[in-house]
């Protein structure tokens, strides 16, 4: 898998840096989240748990991957502003597990 970053745009006020990409897979199956990770953090020399993945998009027929990701200056920030199903993609935070309620007889 290549990665190619399209678009690099620093957002001091949130702590973090926002990142276009496409990755390129060529024979291979689509990555995953975690694959996209571990190429941004070689990139930008940030710890995985520091990045999120919030968007991927492959398309039918191309051997390509266009997404975009959020590196963060630290977890705690990212978890302080990123939605929890996304930081539950990300393996961030574990799925919440409501009580189901009880049914009238």
């Amino acid at each position: 898998m290549k990665l190619e970053i399209i678009d690099k745009t620093e957002n001091k006020l949130m702590h973090r840096v926002e990142v276009k990409f496409k990755a390129i897979h060529v024979g291979e199956s689509t990555p995953n989240r975690d694959a996209i990770k571990e190429a941004l953090a070689s990139n930008f020399s940030a710890p995985k748990d520091n990045i999120i993945v919030t968007r991927m998009n492959s398309e039918y027929g191309k051997c390509s991957t266009d997404g975009y990701a959020k590196i963060y200056d630290s977890a705690d920030i990212a978890k302080t502003h990123e939605r929890n199903y996304l930081l539950v993609r990300n393996g961030l935070a574990e799925k919440k597990v409501r009580a189901s309620k009880k049914r009238k007889k």
